[in-house]
């Protein structure tokens, strides 16, 4: 099966040769951000502690920065089991330093009673999570790539794949092309990959956007987070590391679609007093607001994440609304589960070892079947229940808030769930 993504003249001579000078490797990325990044260098580490040399090529549009969808301004929450997963990586100890701890997690509903606190000491922790702005991991992330002698095609797009028995083709927007073994399609909920083999993506759209930003304060955050529950959506408001010695946090707001275009462009004051008032003053005063981005809030999942020779993580196999802060850490997961699947298989079989092979993708996905539906589930379930105004389920979840703070051995699965910890109920 053949499938040209786009049509560029720099592919016509390419098809032309077909095979010929194609460059062989075992695993091929498409998508360099979080995921793609972190498993191919997950993969490099894996093949040096089994003496077993693996190539590996990792094709990314755009270098960390403004212009790349993945590694922008924009921060996200590392729970402290993708933390544990990342040291046992090898990454956490050059990231470590851009992090800032998440040590207590405050919740409320905006004009209920429903409030409680997730406090990492009464785990016996030194933090719940760390909050991490995206460029500055994507950097270090790329420095490390192109220290290795993982291929990276950057700036390189997927012009065409076409899947044979022993292989996928992959031609690149320049020519390249590349044979893999496996491929790994890590490259969005657009993913070029799923759309060249036309394979489902069912998405419920949960009617909301999300307005991000960064914005000062007049107090220290005390590495608290806080998780508000509002009529139009959650409220999240992350510590971050202070600008100019001046206090930060990060903010994600879910809005109804109309009221995010207005609230995106309305002047600095204007737009700090309604956030001041949807919020209110437990962080503090908002003093300042940095640029401000949106995004339409979806939950997408592909319903069965392979395809011959072929595996869909993170965002391109699902992505989740940010109310719980949970989609890097799923899909995490989904590349240590890949990564665990790729060494028992070269244990297993050592150099006749066919990496792209039914055995290895479908063990890959009974992996992660319970967690996907499990974690996909208890989002939905918190999106529905905690954006509206029916007083049934208003004064349902104000018990259930005020449960987990009277009766706090209620407090372990949802704090497990926050730590990113894998769901298998």
């Amino acid at each position: 099966m053949t499938a040209d993504i786009e049509t560029n003249s720099n592919t016509t001579n390419s098809h032309i040769l077909k095979n010929q000078g194609a460059k062989l490797v075992d695993v091929a990325i498409v998508g360099g951000a979080m995921a793609g990044a972190t498993l191919a260098l997950g993969l490099k580490k894996l093949s040096e502690e089994l003496n077993r040399p693996l190539k590996i090529a990792l094709i990314e549009a755009h270098k960390p920065g403004s212009e790349h969808p993945g590694f922008d301004a924009r921060s996200i929450a590392i729970a402290h089991g993708s933390i544990f997963e990342l040291k046992r990586l090898g990454l956490w100890s050059k990231l470590a330093h851009l992090g800032t701890p998440i040590e207590n997690i405050h919740i409320s509903d905006r004009g209920h009673f429903g409030m409680t606190e997730l406090n990492a000491e009464d785990f016996h922790l030194q933090n719940l999570g760390q909050v991490v702005e995206l460029e500055r991991v994507g950097q270090l992330l790329f420095k490390q790539l192109e220290a290795s002698d993982i291929q990276l095609h950057c700036p390189g797009t997927l012009a065409n794949v076409e899947a044979q028995t022993d292989c996928q083709l992959l031609t690149l927007n320049d020519g390249t092309q590349i044979k893999t073994a496996l491929l790994v399609a890590a490259d969005g909920v657009n993913s070029k990959v799923r759309q060249a083999f036309n394979l489902p993506l069912e998405q419920v759209d949960f009617e909301q956007v999300a307005l991000v930003a960064n914005v000062e304060t007049d107090k220290p955050h005390n590495n608290w987070a806080f998780e508000r529950f509002t009529n139009t959506g959650p409220l999240a408001v992350l510590p971050m590391a202070p600008l100019k010695g001046n206090p930060r946090v990060s903010l994600v707001w879910a809005l109804t679609p109309s009221e995010a275009e207005r609230l995106q462009s309305a002047p600095k004051d204007e737009f700090l007093a309604e956030l001041q008032q949807a919020f209110g003053f437990r962080a503090g005063r908002f003093t300042q607001v940095g640029e401000r981005f949106s995004y339409p809030l979806l939950m997408s999942h592909m319903p069965r994440p392979i395809y011959h020779r072929t595996v869909f993580i993170g965002n391109a196999a699902q992505t989740l609304h940010p109310i719980a802060g949970q989609g890097f850490n799923l899909g995490l997961r989904d590349l240590v589960s890949l990564l665990d699947v790729v060494k028992q298989r070269l244990l297993a079989e050592g150099e006749t070892v066919d990496l792209g092979s039914a055995k290895l993708t479908h063990t890959y996905l009974k992996s992660r079947e319970k967690d996907r539906f499990s974690t996909m589930t208890n989002i939905e379930f918190l999106v529905r229940g905690f954006s509206n105004d029916h007083w049934p389920l208003v004064i349902g979840r104000s018990l259930g808030l005020r449960l987990l703070s009277w009766l706090p051995p209620l407090k372990v699965p949802v704090a497990r769930t926050a730590m990113g910890w894998k769901s298998v109920s």
